[in-house]
């Protein structure tokens, strides 16, 4: 089973396109989306349709959350005054332009996607957020303390959690002892298809690997491919500097 993966498209229609083209060639079994369609660039409608048009099965991000239903907040962790007033014109920007319908849309999401595979004795529990089981807004850093990230994923009842929100892509295997026993946990960042912050401006996507027979007992039970693909930043980035949208977000996409 070939599962592909993408998240924090951030209303970035030309990124969105390159994904799927890349993902034509890859030959996947299933598709699922972890949110963040909107916010940032001037393509959330767009971004938004088409990903109904596809019929992929899509979790809430924080900022869908928040523009589902008309807030002023996207449950964004700004860290300067800068980047608080910024976030301001995005999310006023977004309101703005999204339409009644794909608003509406916003609203119907879940918040978490839940997967079991059993093609061994043991069952493989896939659980999909956008950013932890906890909280939709809640930072999961690479740099997060294991026994912390064990903890997040054992009350969850998760072998394998996928998340995005950081944008910053990684693959950390979990070892737990227990009864004299080894087993492994996954936990995946997807990165992030539309708004990339980890110094490559490429979008990110993943595809996760289930093989026949996986066993909780083998940290090599699923393969993690961590994909970039190269699209239009320039088109992307001169639709925000020709945009109400601060300059500073069409020079982090080239960035990254």
């Amino acid at each position: 089973m070939r599962i592909a993966l993408f998240s924090d498209i951030h209303a970035n229609l030309p990124a969105l396109e390159a994904f799927f083209e890349d993902l034509e060639a890859r030959r996947v079994d299933a598709v699922y989306c972890l949110g963040d369609l909107v916010g940032y660039n001037i393509w959330p409608n767009e971004v938004i349709d088409e990903i109904r048009r596809r019929g992929i099965p899509t979790i809430a991000g924080n900022y869908d959350w928040g523009i589902g239903r008309s807030s002023d907040d996207c449950g964004c962790a700004y860290k300067t005054d800068e980047e608080k007033a910024m976030g301001k014109v995005s999310i006023a920007y977004t309101n703005e332009v999204v339409g009644d319908n794909q608003r509406a849309y916003l609203r119907t999401l879940p918040s978490h996607i839940r997967l079991e595979y059993q093609s061994s004795d043991e069952k493989m529990d896939v659980l999909l957020v956008h950013g932890s089981p906890r909280r939709v807004n809640e930072y999961l850093f690479e740099d997060r303390d294991e026994k912390s990230m064990v903890r997040i994923m054992e009350q969850a009842g998760a072998t394998v959690m996928c998340f995005g929100h950081t944008h910053k892509p990684y693959h950390r295997i979990l070892p737990v002892e227990a009864a004299g026993r080894t087993r492994y946990l996954h936990a995946i960042n997807i990165g992030s298809v539309g708004k990339p912050k980890d110094g490559d401006p490429r979008g990110c996507y993943v595809i996760l690997t289930i093989h026949p027979g996986s066993s909780h007992g083998s940290p090599d039970s699923l393969d993690v491919d961590l994909i970039r693909f190269e699209y239009d930043v320039e088109k992307a980035a001169k639709a925000v500097k020709d945009s109400p949208l601060p300059d500073a977000y069409a020079d982090m996409l080239r960035t990254g």
